[in-house]
């Protein structure tokens, strides 16, 4: 069974989506492991003396690194038996040691399960459950949860940081050939973060992975072996392995991987590893600016931003900021990474960017027609990834017609940028008007007690929804319901402001960031 698992658990062949390969670089050979391209190509080509892995308290280069992802491949086989197709479930904060075990995961034709550090026991069974996971790699600081879990759902744990762990890595071979694995076989189950309810397995292959980095980060992203990463997203979030990453590895450059990445540790981090590409969150950004003096930022070229929409507030104040252009993208755990995005010269402010190359995106309506250019509608995309749910019926309704649809409204502009305007169902309508919550956050932002905001629609039987809003004020600052109304009457269309404002200490987000504005509605 484990061999066979991925395939026996993929979509039903009319359920699955359209791939198109339209670059010349998505054209892969039919048998190939992605560790090979990503990490052993680059030392045969004289690249193992170069900076690869860095973390708070070790630095690995290519060489190193490849060796420790031989040696803890050779554990996994000889110690654990791990076979090709096997799921591994993977609990770490980000470290070089995390980054080695995935690559060694997948390196043994094993199937990746990255998992958020910040999970508890009963979030961790789910996926240990619904995967049929093999084993599980933990960092021992991280073992209570972990120990928990396995009292619901028993199995194996190897303990990386411990001595016994430290023998093990010393006692194995640094030599180890990876598993010759169709591009087309599953290497990386990635769960979505649960921000509309139960989480979701989305398998992605060996190609998928490669593709991302042939498309988003070479065509937009363009670095550079001289580059060095830096971020806070976590390896277990897709949007972190790729961007933190296999990015990295794909350029040659290096990337620095911390354990602690909140805004303060970012900062830090950005000077005191001079790095110059950041991978983050629109929040995150937002709470650097104001922590930002004192810091030297200089080394910073490139900004990536996704995770959730970046308003044109934060756009502007970090470039004002620092002179960069936060490149704004769309991306979903179900497509691997970012498919819509600008590159560095090309990005506007407010808008979400233009479709990556090498893939697609329609705005269409209920029925799946494309609709005119301004015209908010479903977006509708296709390329070299798309949606592969591990046994879950939902797959049904994110893949139509072979395109994938992300559950996001967007309007497209006549020079074919895309315009985020919420969330299918975060779409308002009150008294007959259709109003995009992230649009009147967006306007609330813009006031200077604002720290953070989120508004849904709220029952009402008058309008059959009223637009409220949740508001964290930031320090120093009193309720200010009718002047905050005021405003964003002032700033967007007065119909949009909101007609109920409750103010929170902070907002309900999951481990990753991401707003959960359903539990708003629960309030």
């Amino acid at each position: 069974m484990t061999a066979s698992f991925a395939r026996e658990h993929m979509p039903a062949a009319a359920d699955l989506p359209d791939c198109t390969f339209t670059l010349p670089a998505l054209h892969y050979p039919q048998r190939l492991n992605c560790v090979t391209r990503l990490l052993d190509d680059r030392v045969a080509q004289g690249h193992g003396g170069a900076p690869c892995l860095i973390g708070a308290t070790e630095r690995l280069s290519y060489g190193e690194t490849q060796a420790r992802v031989n040696r803890i491949a050779n554990i996994l086989v000889d110690r654990f038996g791990i076979t090709a197709g096997a799921r591994v479930l993977l609990r770490a904060p980000n470290s070089p040691m995390l980054a080695a075990c995935i690559l060694a995961v997948i390196k043994v034709g094993a199937i990746a399960v990255p998992t958020m550090p910040m999970l508890r026991a009963r979030e961790l069974v789910y996926p240990m459950e619904k995967a049929e996971i093999a084993l599980v790699i933990c960092d021992i600081r991280l073992s209570e949860e972990m120990i928990a879990a396995r009292a619901m759902a028993p199995g194996p744990v190897l303990y990386f940081g411990t001595d016994d762990f430290a023998a093990l890595l010393a006692g194995a071979s640094d030599q180890f050939t990876a598993a010759k694995t169709a591009i087309d076989d599953v290497c990386l189950i990635g769960f979505t973060s649960g921000t509309t309810g139960q989480p979701k397995g989305a398998m992605h292959f060996h190609r998928d992975l490669l593709a991302a980095c042939d498309a988003y980060s070479a065509q937009v992203l363009r670095p550079s072996a001289s580059d060095r990463f830096i971020g806070s997203p976590p390896l277990g979030f897709t949007f972190g392995l790729g961007g933190m990453l296999l990015f990295a590895l794909h350029a040659g450059a290096s990337t620095v991987l911390l354990e602690r990445a909140g805004p303060d540790d970012l900062l830090a981090g950005i000077a005191r590893y001079q790095a110059t590409i950041c991978v983050s969150a629109p929040t995150a950004y937002r709470a650097m600016l104001a922590k930002r003096a004192g810091h030297d930022l200089s080394s910073l070229r490139t900004c990536v931003s996704a995770g959730e929409t970046l308003p044109k507030a934060t756009f502007d104040a970090w470039l004002a900021a620092t002179g960069i252009r936060l490149l704004d993208g769309i991306g979903s755990t179900e497509m691997f990474h970012i498919f819509i995005g600008s590159p560095e010269g090309r990005a506007r402010a407010g808008a979400t960017g233009e479709v990556v190359p090498g893939y697609e995106a329609l705005v269409v309506d209920t029925d799946g027609n494309p609709v005119p250019d301004g015209t908010p509608g479903r977006l509708a995309v296709r390329g070299p990834t798309g949606c592969k749910y591990l046994s879950d019926p939902r797959q049904k309704t994110y893949v139509q017609g072979g395109w994938n649809l992300t559950g996001d409204i967007f309007i497209r502009d006549a020079d074919g940028y895309f315009w985020f305007q919420a969330r299918s169902d975060d779409m308002i309508v009150s008294a007959g008007y259709n109003i995009a919550g992230p649009e009147v956050e967006a306007a609330l932002l813009l006031h200077e007690a604002v720290g953070e905001c989120a508004v849904i629609g709220w029952p009402d039987a008058e309008r059959g929804m009223l637009v409220k809003a949740f508001v964290v004020l930031r320090p120093g600052y009193a309720e200010m319901t009718g002047a905050l109304q005021d405003f964003v009457k002032a700033t967007i269309a007065p119909y949009k402001y909101p007609r109920a404002i409750e103010y929170i200490s902070e907002l309900p987000k999951t481990s990753t960031g991401k707003l959960q504005r359903f539990l708003l509605r629960k309030v």
